[in-house]
């Protein structure tokens, strides 16, 4: 059940809180275990912790990173190491299941990506590292349900825009307590953006990162932060990346800033930002960037409850629009053809209750302007009308549609419509535009207010809107999708209170979203 605590997992939570510290330099493991005959590693190899990802009935991805200097490009010898892991069917290791070793080599940033095989559907397993006598922290993992299950329940958190310079990542503690089955991140899992001196938390380095060793330095810092590092020990993750993992605003090979990057130093720092992003995520081999490019749209399937898409908006879209005229252009796309193609048959041949849509920015339209006239944000969805509106026609035939997203630093609500210029028109599904781990810090809420509730009005698709950090919880049954608005009340603090905004439902069979 959902939020219920076992002993086995009191007994992780328990061992957690320090694993990213003497853990990391234990010396036990299996009986009979050599220790490797090069020169010995340093101390605090798994300082970056554990992860898992991308579960299957069957199979989910095992990760870890060895870095002892994780600032100063990971402090690791020239050479492939290899690293043990271990699968275990209690938090204890009284009973392992899968284990092997794998190489962590210099050329992937001795990262571990281990596609383990062969468990069973819908149940928890532990797991844990060794290298040259040094254990890792324990993770705990869960396999999705097997493909025929019909009923049971899925419990999602859906999180973005973890801006380390804006506040600590307080909300995972609160989303550790909720012990969801799988966490959603959406996009913007680290920020570009050179040091503030005024920041809460000041990003390390001189300045942006452009090379693979400063991307590499930026998501060290970022995996460091405690909270973040207890949730990626304690779920599987599916992820997805925005903008600011690379550059913001950027769209396919086209920086935000085209004056000022050339085409060939784009490229460059795609590539080097790309293989960062494989090197730090629980992520399958089909992943590995080429070049400048990296496959990262798929699917994931629990059981016959739900499927997940994972959109990639970034890759293949069009340069932005800069005009109302231009974001009309039918010519215009997010997905590219083939992304929207594979989009499209997935979801009309889904065999799932519920159908839903990883999408890094908003669908549903946003009216800026009151009164009068329309004034949209186009690097969203507004920015590319002709296909947006194609979906939301596509989404009128498909199973419960539900869009899970992120990007905007506010939680935004909505029903999806066929035509967001005709309030009358069917509603063809329902959007959670997730809020921000931290991106933005503690706004002020009645400024907030002051410049977004006139707005309403004028967008009467918003069921709700508001600036609070957080994340979103989901409990998925075959009957409706209870959604929880879960809120920190501050990230200018390592640790603070969370508690739920708001609540909200859809049903199934009836599309379209409601306040409970």
């Amino acid at each position: 059940m959902p939020g219920a605590v076992s002993r086995d997992r009191r007994h992780f939570l328990t061992a957690s809180a320090a694993v990213l510290g003497a853990a990391a330099s234990a010396q036990l493991w299996l009986p009979g275990t050599a220790r490797a005959a090069e020169t010995p590693l340093p101390d605090g190899v798994f300082s970056l912790g554990v992860a898992s990802g991308d579960p299957l009935p069957d199979a989910v991805v095992l990760w870890t990173r060895l870095a002892p200097d994780p600032l100063n490009g990971g402090g690791m010898p020239d050479r492939a190491v290899p690293v043990e892991w271990e699968v275990s069917e209690d938090a204890r290791f009284r009973k392992p299941v899968r284990r092997g070793t794998a190489q962590a080599r210099p050329e992937y940033g001795h990262s571990v990506h281990v596609d383990v095989r062969g468990l069973r559907p819908g149940r928890a397993y532990w797991y844990r590292f060794r290298a040259d006598g040094q254990l890792s922290p324990a993770g705990r993992t869960r396999t999705a349900p097997h493909p025929a299950q019909a009923g049971g329940s899925l419990r999602v958190a859906l999180a973005s825009c973890q801006n380390w310079q804006n506040g600590y990542f307080t909300p995972y503690a609160d989303m550790l307590d909720q012990d969801p089955d799988v966490v959603l991140f959406v996009g913007d899992y680290i920020y570009e953006s050179s040091p503030s001196a005024t920041a809460v938390r000041r990003h390390e380095g001189t300045g942006e990162p452009y090379t693979l060793v400063q991307y590499r330095n930026r998501y060290a810092q970022y995996r460091s932060d405690p909270h973040l590092a207890a949730m990626h020990a304690n779920a599987p993750w599916v992820v997805t990346f925005d903008d600011h993992e690379v550059d913001n605003d950027f769209a396919g090979e086209i920086p935000q800033d085209p004056d000022k990057q050339t085409h060939d130093a784009f490229v460059a720092r795609l590539t080097a930002a790309y293989q960062a992003y494989y090197e730090h995520m629980p992520v399958r081999a089909t992943a590995i960037p080429d070049g400048p490019h990296i496959r990262m749209y798929r699917r994931l399937d629990f059981g016959r409850l739900a499927r997940l898409n994972v959109l990639d908006t970034r890759q293949f879209r069009s340069n932005q629009a800069t005009s109302q005229e231009g974001a009309k252009d039918p010519a215009l796309t997010m997905l590219g053809a083939a992304q929207k193609e594979w989009l499209l048959r997935g979801m009309h041949h889904s065999p799932t209750r519920w159908n839903l849509v990883a999408s890094q920015i908003m669908m549903a339209e946003t009216d800026l302007k009151v009164g009068e006239g329309k004034l949209w944000y186009y690097d969203a969805w507004d920015g590319y009308q002709a296909e947006r509106n194609a979906l939301m026609g596509e989404f009128a035939g498909i199973r419960n549609p539900v869009v899970l997203t992120g990007d905007r630093h506010l939680t935004m609500v909505s029903d999806l419509k066929a035509d967001f210029a005709d309030p009358e028109s069917a509603v063809v599904g329902a959007e959670f535009v997730g809020t921000s781990i931290a991106s933005g810090g503690d706004q002020d809420q009645a400024a907030f207010h002051k410049e977004w509730d006139p707005r309403m009005p004028d967008n009467p698709h918003w069921k709700f809107v508001d600036a609070h950090r957080g994340y979103h919880l989901f409990d998925i049954r075959r009957d409706g999708i209870d959604a929880q608005v879960r809120v920190a009340e501050t990230v200018l603090e390592p640790d603070a209170a969370s508690a739920a905004l708001a609540r909200l439902r859809v049903e199934a069979g009836d599309p379209g979203v409601r306040l409970v």
